[in-house]
């Protein structure tokens, strides 16, 4: 018996052994470390060739077929076209220290295009760790045959794009869907329908996409979709269904004037069902809409913004006003956003805004709509009204602290009575000096609306400004809004110190930083000193 059980013993031991070291030979097997491989495409290279730089493929189906690993790249000739779609699906996914790259090569950093023609050019499905760079994405064209997005980066997370152009599609040029970590620097998207860039996810859940960067963007000239006949189109920069995202030192323009509707219109730079945005140091200008359409504003936070900033930016000839501040029906409600050193300059002069400013909320629910600080901003209209109030604008805790407010005859438009607080702001009217609500000396409209004063005593003012060369800008580029001096004040200028501190009286974040980045004094007024 006892050598039986010591057989037994023995027989168990060679059987868990030998298990280990299969397990082992797996585990080492599967752990086998696969070298990145470089892939080049070239336009007059053969799909049967080995995809060395010297023997490179030819085709995006090729592509397509490979079995990208982490730390891979792919590199077309710049200078040629390739024709097709390419697809990095949930099978082809980088690792934070070795992402996939694609990209141009050759050719004196000329950049290769990808034809999507009547498709789109590139997806990105479900993947991660892919970066996109120096690239060209063509579609045959929002009015030519193309029906869909340029680039979209759908359902994936830690996604680099830098240094890409996107033209030709009728809807965005790129598309970011419920998608997170995704970084876009230095895109140029131009001559697309619906928008140059959007960001999107399912309907309300902003948790969709998130964390998500743009630097250094360009969008021009996407005048809209031509089948878009029940929403707006021609947006530059829209992001909605998402959060934490940063937009800055990017520019709009030229873009919405295409719209073939009647009704709500495009934007420059804006957002909605969006929490935590920053639009900072960007450029928006010249931006339409249809003839008879509405907005074609500048910038905008619009229905279901949260705990959003927009702050540094200028806002130049847009159909539309400079900033909008809208909420509309069924949206999630809107509230604690800021609006901060920011300047308008002859905004609005075309669609229903007619000023600097636009403030409607067609949900006629005050409580879907509050919680606003507008504070330090220059807001400047040779043409039309600084303020424009909507019929459909109610609201609750809206505080205009420290702005310049100047408009060449009446200053505000449209009904304003619904709690707002005016304090410590400048106000200027072209032909009359001072002109508000069909009253014309501002002591007067101060004391009688209870507005611009603290215990009894008026802090608001009624100056003229002073500015270097206001109503005159021609800058194109945000790299020029550091040098854009046209709103700074005189040294000796009472708007230095005359406004409220705000931090101090309410506990205010006041911002820091002016509109050219200079630390501020806690009682200027306006966005430049």
């Amino acid at each position: 018996m006892k050598k039986l059980a010591l057989f037994k013993i023995l027989f168990f031991s060679v059987i868990i052994s030998t298990m280990i070291f299969c397990s082992k030979k797996n585990l080492a097997k599967n752990n086998t470390v696969i070298k990145p491989t470089k892939y080049y495409f070239n336009s007059s290279g053969n799909d049967n060739n080995d995809g060395s730089i010297d023997h490179p493929f030819q085709s995006i189906a090729k592509l397509n077929a490979l079995p990208l690993h982490a730390g891979d790249a792919v590199y077309f000739n710049g200078g040629d076209a390739f024709i097709g779609s390419i697809l990095i699906d949930s099978t082809k996914y980088g690792t934070a220290d070795n992402p996939i790259l694609i990209s141009s090569y050759g050719n004196n950093d000329a950049t290769a295009i990808i034809n999507g023609g009547n498709g789109t050019a590139l997806t990105v499905y479900k993947a991660s760790y892919i970066n996109i760079s120096n690239l060209q994405f063509k579609g045959n064209g929002r009015k030519a045959g193309n029906t869909k997005d340029g680039v979209i980066i759908n359902l994936s997370k830690n996604i680099n794009i830098n240094s890409i152009e996107v033209s030709g599609f009728q809807k965005s040029g790129l598309l970011i869907y419920a998608s997170s970590n995704v970084t876009n620097n230095n895109v140029y998207a131009y001559e697309n329908g619906s928008a140059g860039i959007s960001i999107e996810g399912p309907y309300g859940k902003k948790e969709s996409s998130y964390n998500i960067y743009f630097g250094h963007c360009l969008a021009e000239n996407n005048p809209g979709d031509p089948t878009n006949l029940t929403n707006h189109s021609g947006n530059g920069i829209v992001v909605g269904n998402c959060r934490k995202v940063m937009i800055e030192y990017c520019t709009a323009t030229n873009n919405g004037w295409d719209m073939p509707r009647i009704g709500n219109g495009p934007v420059g730079i804006w957002a909605y069902e969006a929490d935590s945005v920053t639009i900072q140091h960007c450029l928006s200008y010249h931006n339409k809409t249809s003839v008879g359409g509405a907005d074609g504003g500048g910038f905008d936070l619009d229905g279901g913004v949260t705990n959003s900033v927009v702050q540094y930016n200028l806002s130049y000839e847009n159909q539309g006003a400079g900033y909008c501040i809208f909420q509309y029906l069924y949206a999630s409600p809107w509230h604690d956003n800021v609006f901060r050193f920011n300047i308008s300059e002859n905004d609005g002069l075309v669609s229903d805004g007619k000023a600097g400013i636009y403030i409607w909320n067609s949900s006629r629910d005050a409580n879907q709509f509050y919680n606003c600080l507008f504070y330090n901003n220059t807001i400047y209209n040779t043409h039309e009204a600084a303020i424009s109030y909507s019929e459909l604008s109610m609201r609750k805790n809206f505080a205009f602290y420290n702005n310049i407010f100047v408009a060449e005859d009446s200053l505000i438009k449209g009904l304003r009575n619904n709690g707002d607080v005016y304090l410590g702001n400048d106000w200027w009217s072209i032909t009359r000096q001072f002109n508000a609500e069909n009253i014309t000396d501002f002591k007067k409209w101060a004391q009688q609306n209870k507005q611009e004063m603290i215990a009894g005593k008026i802090v608001g003012m009624n100056i003229y400004p002073g500015f270097v060369h206001p109503g005159n800008a021609t800058i194109t580029s945000e790299d020029s809004l550091k040098t854009f001096m046209n709103y700074q004040l005189p040294q000796s200028s009472l708007l230095r110190t005359n406004g409220v501190n705000i931090k101090t009286l309410y506990s205010i974040n006041n911002g820091v930083i002016d509109f050219f980045s200079n630390p501020i004094s806690g009682n200027g007024i306006g966005a430049c000193f």
